[in-house]
């Protein structure tokens, strides 16, 4: 699967010989959408901790109260519900941070024109 290594070297060859010089605003703008990731993957990373133990305290202490849990959910079921809330904090949060990133980042163009 993906592009054969052949083919990526030629594209990667021809994108460097190309006539088309970039603009200073590209490189800012290409930095811009660089720092808006970083802050997003930052902010992400640290609501997907935060979910893990406010999902893992309650897991964990209904496996070993409630019964129904005790008898019905195993280490897979608690491991997936403890990663589920994770990785949707995660996903949630940096795609926020990203198009709130981007809401600023364009009305900050728009005030300065």
């Amino acid at each position: 699967m993906g592009i054969p290594s052949e083919i990526r070297d030629v594209w990667i060859q021809r994108k460097r010989n190309s006539f088309i010089i970039p603009s200073p605003a590209e490189d800012e703008k290409n930095l811009r959408a660089k720092q808006f990731s970083q802050e997003g993957i930052r902010d992400g990373v640290k609501a997907a901790a935060v979910a893990a133990v406010v999902s893992a305290v309650p897991t964990l202490i209904a496996v070993r109260k409630i019964p129904w849990a005790k008898a019905n959910l195993n280490h897979t079921a608690q491991a997936l519900i403890i990663s589920g809330a994770s990785i949707a904090a995660y996903f949630i949060t940096v795609d926020k941070t990203v198009l709130e990133s981007a809401r600023r980042n364009s009305r900050a163009q728009f005030d300065k024109t």
